[in-house]
């Protein structure tokens, strides 16, 4: 093979694939295969189809829950934890009880409901008093007035009590009934605000808590997005909606948006995307490898990784002619895995060699030594 000078391989690509066509000139491009040979040899071809399979990148991904799909049970009141009811990793539906909390604010809040209840019913009295001794024109018009004032003001403290003992986490059935038997609740049970899973546990039977102290963590796990890592440079190459597959399972989703920030360690940034398909396989936190297609070029192809040789800086594939087989060089232009993307003079029909390709390398190498 004739060497090609260091000189002009730096001058340009250009020059480059000029050489190496000079190169791939020193050894006939066709030789001969018998066809009993083939199978001896181990030798298959794949027919080149355009729109093939594509070529995909691989990278790690984390399996997040959305903001939006993930809820924190707090304590609404201080108190103490009586009974813990659901444990991790526990299915929960709407409504479901989760725990028990026993509060002496929460009996304040009682104590002012009833307050309210009895205030608000006595005005109410009153003000209907009143209005039947103004029709019989007993009393002026001004102490109906005043009783209705005072009617108003006594129904909207009615109103904040119950809304304060549904801030506290008392449904309206039970609140209503406390105010109906006049009997407060001694303890309050807290329930799901949505169906999911419970993924973290930070109460603790026995334990005292204050407001607003998180207590159970629960996620919607029928809604999972990747976050994918992608070196910097790539990340322009996979747009919104590029279609991901995570390797091993049948789960798909698209890209939603891609991180503004490079992380400084890994100069790596964050692709999002969206899963949809049987998300029950993946758990939050999970990491997983997920694919990417590769770019597409014009007049480029997908083969096997096994497909193309290599002479040096020479990449070439062999091609079925009709007694044996023709090598094409090629220029490989992506590669994922265990495929690549080359361009060269192929075109769909084209059947290429894609295993025994080591035994028509040697083949090849022969017939220009035997020149």
């Amino acid at each position: 093979m004739k060497q090609i000078p260091m000189a002009q391989a730096l001058l340009s690509t250009v020059f480059c694939a000029l050489a190496l066509s000079a190169a791939a000139a020193d050894r006939p491009a066709r030789f001969a295969v018998a066809d009993a040979q083939l199978r001896a040899l181990g030798i298959r071809t794949e027919s080149l189809q355009a729109g093939g399979e594509t070529v995909r990148a691989s990278f790690p991904a984390q399996v997040m829950v959305p903001p939006n799909a993930e809820q924190v049970i707090s304590s609404p009141v201080s108190g103490l934890i009586t009974q813990v009811l659901v444990q991790q990793n526990d299915s929960v539906k709407t409504g479901a009880p989760l725990l028990r909390i026993a509060s002496p604010e929460l009996g304040q809040l009682q104590l002012q409901l009833l307050q309210a209840h009895s205030r608000a019913t006595l005005a109410r009295q009153t003000a209907q008093r009143e209005k039947q001794l103004l029709d019989e024109g007993i009393i002026p018009e001004r102490r109906v007035q005043e009783a209705q004032a005072a009617l108003s003001e006594h129904e909207a403290s009615l109103k904040q009590a119950k809304a304060a003992l549904r801030l506290s986490g008392m449904p309206v059935a039970v609140i209503n009934q406390v105010i109906a038997s006049g009997d407060p609740q001694d303890g309050l049970t807290l329930v799901a605000a949505s169906a999911g899973v419970i993924t973290e546990i930070e109460a603790k039977n026995g334990q005292r808590v204050n407001g607003a102290d998180a207590l159970i963590h629960i996620a919607r796990t029928d809604k999972l997005w990747l976050d994918i890592q992608i070196p910097a440079s790539n990340d322009a190459n996979w747009q919104p909606g590029t279609a991901v597959k995570v390797q091993g399972r049948e789960i798909t989703g698209q890209v939603l948006s891609s991180s503004a920030m490079v992380a400084s360690g890994s100069q790596t940034v964050v692709l999002r995307a969206e899963l949809d398909g049987k998300l029950g396989e993946l758990r939050p936190g999970e990491f997983v490898t997920v694919n990417l297609p590769v770019k597409a070029t014009s007049g480029g192809w997908d083969l096997p990784l096994v497909a193309v040789a290599h002479d040096g800086a020479l990449a070439v594939v062999f091609v079925r002619t009709l007694d044996g087989f023709e090598a094409r060089p090629v220029t490989v232009s992506a590669s994922a895995g265990q495929r690549v993307r080359v361009q060269g003079a192929l075109k769909a029909g084209d059947a290429v060699a894609v295993s025994g390709v080591v035994a028509l390398k040697g083949a090849w190498l022969n017939e220009g030594g035997a020149e």
